[in-house]
């Protein structure tokens, strides 16, 4: 085994813990890449893996010179949907995984939208109500407590 052949399967092995919860869902779909044997491929492997992880680090990927933020469980889902997937012939890139993600990306970014609306409309009927937030009234107290420290 030459130098280059060891420093991709320790790069290989370092990568597995990157992905947590989800690795199996990475392996199941850079199997679909046709990854086999290891010896031949460790280099088509390696690379991959590092694309892969840095989707899951960015939390964003490029479409068509579009930009989507996508959470990690978004990613986890997206791949195991294109692992259940059947393909004809192995793939040659990430276009369809990006397809996938484009649809839960825009799923994630509308929940997050009715989230922040819902936690807006709280606020709002707390100042109508004649009432503070409870978490700003808090926030508010600890920093008084530690400036009145820092002077005394």
């Amino acid at each position: 085994m030459d130098i280059q052949e060891e420093n991709d399967l320790i790069a290989i092995i370092k990568m597995q813990q990157t992905f947590g919860k989800s690795s199996n869902a990475v392996w199941a779909y850079l199997e679909l890449f046709g990854i086999s044997p290891l010896r031949a491929k460790r280099k088509k492997l390696r690379l991959l893996l590092e694309e892969m992880k840095g989707l899951f680090d960015s939390g964003s990927f490029k479409f068509q010179k579009k930009i989507y933020r996508i959470s990690q469980e978004g990613i986890a889902e997206a791949l195991s949907v294109v692992a259940h997937r059947n393909f004809p012939d192995y793939l040659e890139n990430h276009n369809y995984l990006k397809k996938v993600m484009i649809g839960i990306a825009e799923r994630e970014s509308q929940e997050a939208g009715r989230g922040a609306e819902q936690e807006l409309r709280r606020k709002e009927e707390l100042l109508m109500a004649g009432q503070r937030d409870p978490e700003k009234a808090e926030a508010n107290k600890r920093r008084i407590q530690e400036l009145i420290k820092n002077i005394g």
